[in-house]
């Protein structure tokens, strides 16, 4: 996996509101289908996107704005961030968004309690509900606290872990779905960023679509730019600009004399709507 995706002691090997439904198609639709709740517009990016652990200095996205990338991912948060965050500020997302950068907010919450790695924080089958609610207040002060209005996307950063162990899988499930509730409870979109041998495949190929995010980014290092050809599933899902794909890893890159490793990304889906 990336080398910054999570902290020093959880770094490892991982290749090897209330009643809402995803449906297999997924889709804008699905993302905001809450009673009694008027929904932003989407704010839909499509192109290439970059993540790296640290936001780069404002200098740097400057320099690094030469149309190759559209949008970056920012670690706006979560006890298992790997990072510290000098730049990520309200200041810097206004001043990135207005040379026009668009921005995907992602948070690393709690992991599974099979994960093979040390995070600081984990959920229990006992404790997945009420942390992934905790967790997803938390997501969502943070974004709020950065300027990244309501109908913004929070992608979930859910790290590679043993799916074929039921227990295990079933109270991640119950984490993913607890925090994404809480999310459209509070009018923000859910997403979840995971690996489409283990996390990614959990959620795409559940059964039970019932409180799972509208919104997949599958980690899946082949070198392609695309979320089409390479999509691991039924085509059916998540449609309708839903789909981010992380296509490779620990990308040193010059551009305009600044020099940052990250992780290139195809993008189809939500950013944050900046405000």
């Amino acid at each position: 996996m990336s080398s910054h995706r999570l902290s020093k002691k959880g770094r490892y090997i991982a290749w090897a509101t209330t009643g809402v439904v995803v449906t297999a198609g997924a889709g804008i639709a699905a993302q905001t289908s809450m009673a009694a709740t008027v929904w932003p517009a989407q704010k839909t990016y499509t192109g290439r996107a970059f993540d790296t652990c640290t936001a780069p200095s404002l200098a740097a996205m400057k320099a690094w704005n030469t149309k190759f990338y559209g949008a970056a991912a920012v670690y706006i948060g979560g006890k298992n961030r790997g990072c510290a965050q000098p730049n990520l500020t309200k200041s810097w997302v206004k001043s990135v968004n207005s040379t026009g950068w668009k921005l995907i907010p992602l948070y690393v919450g709690a992991q599974p309690p099979c994960q093979k790695s040390a995070n600081p924080e984990r959920f229990t089958a006992s404790t997945a509900a009420s942390v992934g609610a905790s967790n997803a207040r938390d997501a969502v002060a943070k974004a709020s606290a950065l300027g990244m209005k309501a109908g913004s996307p929070i992608y979930l950063n859910m790290e590679s872990y043993d799916i074929t162990d039921k227990a295990c899988n079933d109270a991640t499930l119950t984490y993913v779905r607890s925090f994404t509730k809480t999310l459209r409870n509070a009018t923000y979109r859910g997403g979840l960023y995971g690996f489409s041998s283990s996390s990614a495949k959990a959620v795409a190929t559940a059964p039970n679509k019932t409180d799972l995010p509208g919104n997949l980014w599958y980690a899946l290092w082949d070198k392609k730019n695309t979320t089409t050809t390479d999509w691991p599933w039924n085509p059916a899902q998540y449609t309708n600009h839903s789909r981010g794909h992380q296509y490779m890893v620990n990308s040193r890159e010059t551009r305009g004399g600044y020099t940052i490793t990250v992780d290139r990304n195809a993008w189809d889906a939500p950013v944050a709507i900046i405000g």
